[in-house]
């Protein structure tokens, strides 16, 4: 079995289902080393999201609002747009296995588990939002993460991009959802929604540390210095840290951030 025909495969398939079960099978044989790589493998390039056909997509200020939280159509909207970010992130992770060839087996081994864990999100995501009587593909979605591996076609920007900035970001929100939920009127499936966020975001600290290391690593390999993370995102999200961020400090800094890239996106001293 080839390992980037196999993920190609993966990539390309539309339905869920037969993606997260062929990843499976896939895993089981790499983890076994029973699959092989193929030097100078041709990537293809992807024009369209796996999910295309089952969402809609829409820009994402057309994205219903995740509002009045206590009510099933809030509860709807919320795990939904969280449900896609998680499986866009499956992509993201297996795209990045795929894209970028000739890396110590460890960069593959870290982006496999990701990819892991980014399916075992989706489907207990997907289980709550069932329990709702919805499925994933009921509500319109942006195309944002799949733009972001669109357009960054080399090491270093993805890391920087993907998991150092779209993910990372994530770190900052979730607690913020978090603490919104705990706010409202206690209910069995505001509980749920609360069980699933909180491991989340415990293990999306280690994904953003993933994409530390092998941020540092492409740095260190073009000679750069890792200064130049700022400069690859404001190419890709201009004036994005303009204003200050409400960041999770403690989790960034689990996750590689250094206390000065944290003192510069709060606009203060925060470590």
């Amino acid at each position: 079995m080839n390992f980037y025909k196999e993920l190609e495969l993966i990539l390309s398939s539309k339905n869920p289902r037969e993606k997260i079960e062929h990843f499976e099978c896939f895993y089981t044989l790499y983890k076994s080393a029973k699959v092989k790589f193929e030097e100078n493998y041709a990537a293809k390039e992807f024009l369209e999201a796996s999910y295309s056909e089952i969402c809609k997509i829409v820009h994402p200020q057309d994205v219903p609002k995740r509002s009045n939280l206590t009510t099933k159509e809030g509860q709807i909207n919320l795990l939904h747009a969280i449900t896609h970010i998680e499986y866009s992130a499956i992509d993201l992770a297996l795209d990045a296995a795929y894209r970028f060839q000739g890396l110590p087996k460890s960069y593959y081994d870290d982006w496999l588990e990701v990819a892991d864990d980014e399916i075992r999100h989706f489907l207990m995501l997907e289980a709550l939002l069932q329990e709702l009587g919805a499925e994933y593909g009921d509500i319109e979605v942006h195309n944002a993460l799949f733009e972001a591996s669109q357009r960054t076609q080399t090491l270093i920007e993805r890391m920087a991009a993907v998991p150092r900035y779209l993910e990372a970001n994530g770190l900052d929100a979730t607690p913020m959802i978090l603490e919104k939920l705990g706010k409202l009127p206690k209910s069995e499936m505001l509980e749920k929604i609360m069980q699933a966020l909180h491991i989340i975001l415990e293990e999306e600290i280690d994904h953003v540390k993933k994409g530390d290391v092998w941020f540092q690593y492409a740095c260190e390999k073009a000679n750069l210095s890792s200064d130049i993370y700022f400069e690859i995102i404001e190419k890709y999200y201009p004036q994005c840290f303009a204003r200050p961020k409400n960041l999770n400090t403690q989790a960034r800094k689990e996750a590689g951030f250094s206390c000065s890239e944290l003192n510069f996106m709060a606009k203060k001293s925060v470590c």
